[in-house]
Order: structure tokens, then sequence, then C-alpha cells
């Protein structure tokens, strides 16, 4: 998984970059087909904010978190697009595994 952290408006110090790479890990421990990622962070007054858009097989999924504290924006945002990546997956194994439906000829003797 390709991860890139972006700042805007601050600057993106190691420790925010490791607790960012932390938390999207726990999204690739549940589904491991993510092609890339992108996290924006930025500050505005008094809102910190967090974004991602991650690339999967076949869809993008976006996601963002406002907080006042930005380890707490980072939080929600990974709980949000973790939500979301299992969401997806289940549709995915529901639609690959359903079975044909059959109908049967009634025995006629």
């Amino acid at each position: 998984m390709n991860l890139s952290i972006t700042g805007r408006h601050l600057e993106v110090t190691p420790a925010i970059r490791e607790y960012v790479m932390n938390k999207m890990a726990r999204v690739s421990r549940h589904f491991d087909n993510v092609i890339d990622t992108q996290v924006i962070l930025s500050i505005d007054r008094l809102e910190h904010t967090a974004e991602v858009t991650m690339r999967l097989r076949g869809k993008d999924i976006h996601c963002e978190a406002i907080d006042e504290n930005l380890y707490a924006a980072i939080d929600l945002l990974a709980d949000k697009v973790d939500r979301q990546v299992i969401k997806y997956k289940t549709k995915m194994q529901n639609h690959a595994h359903e079975p044909t439906k059959r109908q049967e000829m009634p025995v006629t003797e």
C-alpha cells in the first residue's frame, strides 16, 4: 500500500506521520487490496481536518473528519474509512459467492 501524507498550513512531523501510518495500517488488516492512500491534514483556525482518499480495486473511498484536536480528527477518520472498507469488502464477498438460482422442474410420472 502506497501512503502519502500531506499537510496544509502545518508541518507533518515524524510523530504525526507515525500516528497516521499506524491508524491506516488497521485498514490494511481488514482489506489487503488497497492500491493507494492519500492523507491530507489541514488546520483552519480552530478546526483540524483530516481527509483520506483510498483507491481500492474497483472503487475510490473518500472520507473527511473535523475536530478541535488533530489526533482526534485522525482517529475519527480512521474509524470512518475502516467502516467503509468493511462495508465494501462485505459487498464484494456477497456478490462474488452468490450461488445461481435454479428452478427445479416438477417430476411427473
